[in-house]
């Protein structure tokens, strides 16, 4: 006797809805997440009730919706997490966004009741910072530059030496930027060295600009040579090409006060000579994800009035946050107020207090912990190689994959490093009034122990380098 199809016993969809009885707003979208489930027991052979599709399909439609983009607690030691969102905002842009959310005048003149200039709300404070002519925002840095190619060098040659074409994270190239922008790349000098005079030895009619390019996530040592910028600045003037240098991440703070190498500034990149230097909003700036040229005016406004312009404009949001960044600096508060800067100018003593209260912490409620002494990076392309001595707690009693993911899981979601194959909580990148947030949250995860959780008896992890995870 042939044997029943056991898939002709599917329940239908309208059975299934009939089973879960879904709210009236989520109805369609019920419907076809029932679909696809029924779909997958077909094809798969599988059968069941009518109850018991209601409840996977219930299931599948709870994982479609669970949100992706949550807050997290970065304790990977990493300030600017390129994955996490780089720069956190400061409690002033972030007041700034809520009340830019409504109704607000990015274009509108208050004076003069009619149409007003978005680009003027942040020039004339970043050109005052930068000490600079003029200054204009886009949406990310990667569009500052290829604005700047587009408006001064379109259909010429840009002269880029080859140890500065650089990719970075995303597949980000310069070579490609340059030719979407339509100019064309013309290499000098080695990978390793490259003086003034190669340059000067490109340079011909068809010449539109020197680009010079920020090495991120590199650095070159030994046997080098690089152009100084002064001397690309003269050579540009003498042959009437521009000089467009994207600092990649940015600063207008000395980075070597706080025990890092010395970061070229903005400010100084402007007194070199530059007509144009781009750099980001969401990196050591500490403000949110944005592309800003300074320079002179004449070369900001062909950035400013640029079909691309209309493409690559910020939001009044990313306005909004911005100033409000800005102003810390002209303040003289950003160490004070700008998370990036509170994290990197953090001492080691202070995150090692830290440290140790956490550890007794999760100590008391049966989770081994110990503080280690270890080495936090920047980030974000910013300081390569550069590092800061800092201080974490690290977990025993699992093995470290399982016990990062049971983290993961958290509420909020903790991200970890792994430090040899041990979880280590580095506070250099959290704020000390996230401390308890932090607690509580691997407190609520790890506590209970059982199959994700650690044991009392596991011997503690030692220092090492680390990984985020």
């Amino acid at each position: 006797m042939k044997r029943a199809d056991p898939r002709r016993a599917l329940p239908s969809v309208d059975a299934v809805l009939r089973a879960a009885g879904p709210r009236d707003a989520e109805r369609a979208r019920f419907t076809r997440a029932a679909r696809d489930v029924l779909a997958r027991a077909r094809a798969a052979g599988a059968s069941g009730d009518a109850a018991t599709f209601a409840a996977q399909t219930r299931a599948t439609l709870a994982e479609r919706e669970r949100l992706t983009l949550r807050s997290v607690i970065n304790a990977t030691g990493v300030v600017l997490q390129t994955n996490l969102g780089r720069a956190p905002l400061s409690p002033r842009a972030l007041a700034a966004i809520a009340a830019a959310a409504g109704a607000v005048s990015v274009e509108y003149d208050l004076v003069a009741g009619k149409r007003g200039e978005r680009h003027g709300h942040a020039a004339r404070l970043l050109a005052d910072l930068a000490s600079a002519e003029d200054a204009v925002v886009v949406n990310n840095n990667a569009a500052a530059v290829l604005l700047a190619l587009a408006a001064l060098a379109s259909r010429k040659e840009v002269i880029v030496a080859r140890g500065e074409l650089v990719e970075i994270g995303g597949g980000f190239r310069i070579p490609d930027v340059l030719r979407r922008s339509g100019a064309k790349l013309v290499e000098v000098g080695t990978t390793n060295r490259t003086y003034a005079r190669d340059y000067a030895g490109a340079i011909g009619a068809k010449t539109g600009a020197i680009l010079r390019v920020h090495a991120s996530n590199f650095k070159i040592s030994g046997f080098v040579a690089r152009a100084e910028g002064r001397e690309l600045a003269a050579l540009a003037r003498e042959h009437s090409v521009a000089f467009i240098h994207d600092l990649g991440s940015g600063t207008f703070l000395d980075t070597s006060r706080f025990g890092l190498g010395k970061e070229l500034t903005v400010g100084e990149a402007i007194r070199e000579g530059a007509d144009v230097v781009t750099f980001s909003g969401d990196k050591l700036l500490g403000g949110p994800q944005a592309g800003i040229a300074v320079g002179r005016a004449e070369s900001i406004t062909a950035l400013r009035t640029h079909p691309l312009m209309r493409a690559l404009r910020p939001d009044k949001l990313t306005i909004a946050a911005l100033l409000a960044t800005l102003e810390t600096y002209r303040d003289g508060t950003a160490e004070k107020e700008l998370p990036v800067w509170r994290m990197i100018a953090a001492t080691p003593r202070a995150i090692a207090t830290r440290a140790r209260s956490l550890a007794g912490t999760l100590a008391s409620v049966g989770i081994p912990a110990e503080v280690i002494e270890l080495r936090s990076t920047i980030g974000g392309g910013s300081l390569p190689e550069e590092t800061q001595p800092s201080f974490a707690v690290a977990i025993g009693g699992a093995p470290a994959n399982r016990l990062a993911q049971t983290l993961r899981s958290a509420d909020p979601p903790v991200i970890s490093r792994i430090v040899d194959e041990r979880v280590a909580l580095d506070l250099r990148s959290v704020l000390p009034e996230d401390d308890e947030v932090l607690a509580r949250a691997v407190t609520g995860a790890l506590a209970k122990g059982g199959a994700d959780g650690p044991s009392r008896h596991q011997n503690g992890p030692r220092a090492g380098a680390g990984r985020p995870v």
